[in-house]
């Protein structure tokens, strides 16, 4: 289920007016397909020039066809010239995608020699940037600022964050979550407004019995479960004896994957341990294996957290993203042990994942197989909480550094991570705790701190970073602030 987001297209918009001629507008027009080519071959997706803008009637024009095309998941809008921003009101109104503004020039440096009236009309995007963020600005868009020159490695890799970004959103009005069981009982922070996230993120969250799975299951053959077998043995160690036991994922595993494909698309999967009617195991490695696919999962009816998964392995071309979950601190040395009972997602491993089968203490079932790994190191990655405040979800953006184990566990039979907080351990978790983070998060070594911060921006969530600057003082009285805005909206 490999996704690729070189199909999908941001189209690049230039502004102008006809004040400065026909020749101008012939080098406005060549400059800006030779940049969103240049641009386009070092980005995610396919940036392709569209057109330049002179007049109200042409934004519309061009707008209408950005949000009828469904591989176009965003604009790049430039101001060569000086774009005069009242023409651009009527189009950015009716604009349905994300839109990133580039400011940014056709020349680096300025030809000190040579430079008179014609290039200075010619070369103003230092005018037409202002003047077209006035009127975004004044029509309280979110959009994406991002300054500097077009060829420049450091401007290009916030491009191409952004890109990641406007896919993501895209992917998300597409994402369906199975659920084969309700939120555990009494938990609360798993809760939330299923249909308020189906309107304002697009996710469709249906429950399915668990038995309508068994149905399924009971139908894998064993020719099916042979081939399953053999790409685990390709990808995984046989550190078991207990085969059956690991063929009784496979089938969890085909099942699951028929079924969610079979009944519409779902790309992210919540299961509990509660409820299991028909199952001689909780899915362990069958869970872990689909998500190393690209499905998102939560766990004990979560279902914002396999949503959430889902799109954050979009984004990050499904590396180093999953489901974890805060379990137990090392408070000597600062850390925090992350795991789940069996599902951590193989694409956090640090080297090659065995199969093991151990007793599961909890669910009241037989022991289950599940891949056990040492999670990787990453000096910057994200743990990502989604809640639902009442009158609005929340996101918890918090900076985090996974290291290596301090000290073997043999006797812990699971996969698992091990971080630092950011800006220390106390601060980190009790920030956390201030702003309501729940127990199930995403992490994530590929998805940024900035891009995560992009993309609530970008669904109009409310979004709380924890970062190396965070100080709690600020902090709580920045939830004060948030809760008052949002309480007389």
């Amino acid at each position: 289920m490999v996704r690729t987001m070189k199909e999908k297209v941001v189209y690049w918009l230039t502004g102008s007016q006809t004040l400065y001629g026909a020749d101008v507008l012939e080098h406005v027009a060549a400059h800006s397909e030779e940049m969103a080519s240049y641009v386009s071959e070092r980005m995610p997706v396919t940036v392709k020039y569209l057109t330049t803008c002179k007049s109200s009637d042409e934004v519309v024009a061009a707008i209408k066809k950005v949000n009828a095309d469904d591989n176009c998941i965003g604009i790049i809008t430039w101001c060569h010239t000086f774009s005069p921003a009242k023409m651009w009101i009527k189009g950015l109104k009716m604009l349905q995608k994300p839109m990133c503004h580039f400011a940014t020039q056709y020349n680096e440096k300025l030809p000190y020699d040579t430079i008179d009236m014609d290039f200075m009309n010619e070369n103003q995007a230092a005018h037409g940037d202002r003047e077209f963020g006035y009127i975004v600005a004044r029509l309280r868009m979110d959009n994406k600022v991002i300054a500097g020159y077009y060829k420049d490695e450091k401007t290009l890799k916030r491009l191409a964050s952004w890109c990641k970004v406007a896919a993501g959103v895209t992917f998300s009005e597409t994402v369906k979550v199975c659920r084969f069981s309700d939120n555990m009982r009494d938990v609360a922070v798993t809760e939330g407004d299923k249909i308020d996230a189906h309107i304002g993120l697009g996710w469709q969250v249906d429950y399915y019995p668990v038995g309508d799975l068994v149905e399924y299951i009971e139908q894998v053959t064993e020719e099916e479960i042979d081939a399953q077998m053999a790409e685990y043995a390709e990808k995984y160690t046989m550190a078991t004896d207990r085969i059956e036991v690991v063929r009784e994922q496979a089938k969890y595993e085909i099942a699951m994957d028929k079924f969610c494909k079979e009944k519409g698309g779902y790309i992210g999967i919540v299961d509990h341990f509660g409820s299991l009617h028909g199952l001689n195991q909780l899915p362990g490695l069958a869970i872990q294996d689909l998500q190393s696919k690209g499905y998102g999962f939560g766990a004990e009816g979560d279902w914002k957290v396999a949503a959430l998964g889902a799109v954050m392995q979009y984004m990050a071309g499904q590396q180093k993203t999953g489901l974890m979950e805060d379990y137990t601190y090392d408070m000597a040395d600062g850390l925090c042990l992350g795991a789940h009972m069996l599902e951590v997602s193989p694409q956090f491993a640090g080297s090659k994942p065995e199969i093991q089968v151990h007793p599961l203490g909890i669910g009241g079932k037989s022991d289950p197989a599940r891949l056990v790994f040492e999670g990787i190191e990453a000096p910057e990655a994200i743990a990502v909480s989604m809640v639902d405040m009442g009158n609005r979800m929340r996101l918890i953006v918090q900076k985090i550094e996974l290291v290596k184990y301090p000290h073997k566990m043999p006797k812990l039979p699971v996969a698992g991570l091990m971080w630092k907080y950011q800006p220390d351990f106390t601060t980190g978790i009790e920030a956390w705790i201030y702003a309501g983070g729940a127990h199930h998060t995403v992490v994530s070594a590929a998805v940024t701190f900035e891009e995560m911060v992009d993309l609530a921006n970008a669904w109009g969530l409310e979004v709380v970073t924890i970062d190396e600057n965070t100080k709690i003082e600020e902090f709580k009285r920045s939830l004060i602030v948030a809760d008052s805005l949002y309480a007389k909206a």
